[in-house]
């Protein structure tokens, strides 16, 4: 199958430089230096588990030069990004181009239907600690590597959605096929949205979430109040998410740390909407007390965070 990789980051690149290695047809698709570095290098896999390497050539180019009809769109932009893709999307898919957006924020495969009722947009999610470390470059810190992805209504299946697991295990990647996205999404906004609140308020790297005291215990309590937003929105975790959450915190590379968090170090936009204000709403909207997100909240907003 034809793949398409709208955001060539942490995320998206390792998607395109895995599947690339694998001979997977595959284009990413970036913009400014990071673009002409792959364009003219090749993309420079800086990594703890297969060491470092180019994967060149590779397919990139922008949204604009792109002409090709793909059969599976992932989506890899930050929140706030995400509009830009929607003209972008219509103008390249065909009637059986399936979208999935892997994104941090939650229910954004819905958002995306909404907007693409022509086509079929699923949901996903992504376990992984990688960033661009500078133009052509993708630091990929830790082990982990999986994409769980899947539709919300059971009819909506289709045979293309199996291939892509085979296509991504092939590359090295772990691919799921979920049978409940809606949790296995919230599953995992369970560990990003707590850790970038955590690290922002605290100013901290993994490193310091993986020792005793306040900052792990602030991460535990805030997992706690998404377990209970997950039973108040009946799909209730099936796994101790502190127990579950604490393992994949305590295997990353101490210095890894949430992309909201660069962004705001950097003063770039960031989605702390998404990932802190949402959850305030989410505790609103189903009766959950959120106490220690909305601390967190109330700080970030008090420091001008929006």
């Amino acid at each position: 199958m034809k793949y398409l990789v709208i955001g060539a980051g942490g995320t998206g690149g390792s998607i395109g430089a895995y599947m690339t290695e694998a001979g997977k047809d595959v284009t990413l698709i970036a913009r400014g230096e990071h673009l002409s570095k792959m364009q003219e290098r090749g993309l420079y896999m800086e990594t703890t588990k297969k060491g470092n390497y180019t994967v060149h050539p590779i397919k990139a180019t922008d949204m604009e030069h792109y002409e090709e009809q793909p059969d599976i769109i992932f989506v890899c932009v930050k929140g706030y990004s995400l509009e830009d893709t929607i003209p972008f999307i219509r103008r390249v898919a065909k009637e059986s181009t399936i979208v999935i957006p892997i994104l941090n924020i939650y229910g954004t495969g819905s958002r995306m239907q909404e907007q693409l009722p022509e086509l079929l947009v699923i949901d996903g999610c992504i376990y992984i600690a990688g960033e661009i470390k500078e133009p052509g470059k993708i630091l990929l810190l830790g082990d982990i590597f999986r994409i769980v992805y899947g539709v919300r209504n059971p009819e909506e299946i289709r045979p293309e959605l199996f291939q892509v697991a085979q296509d991504l295990k092939d590359s090295g990647i772990e691919g799921v096929l979920s049978d409940n996205i809606r949790r296995d999404a919230l599953q995992k906004f369970a560990y990003v949205s707590p850790m970038a609140a955590c690290g922002l308020y605290f100013h901290v790297s993994a490193g310091e979430v993986q020792k005793t005291g306040e900052p792990r215990d602030t991460f535990v309590k805030l997992m706690k109040e998404i377990d209970a937003l997950a039973v108040a929105m009946d799909v209730p975790f099936l796994v101790d998410i502190v127990t579950t959450n604490l393992q994949i915190l305590d295997a990353l590379n101490p210095e890894a740390s949430t992309s909201m968090q660069r962004d705001i170090y950097a003063g770039k936009a960031s989605e702390i909407d998404g990932l802190i204000y949402e959850v305030v709403r989410m505790g609103q909207r189903y009766g959950v007390p959120t106490p220690t997100y909305e601390m967190i909240a109330d700080k970030a907003r008090a420091d001008g965070l929006v």
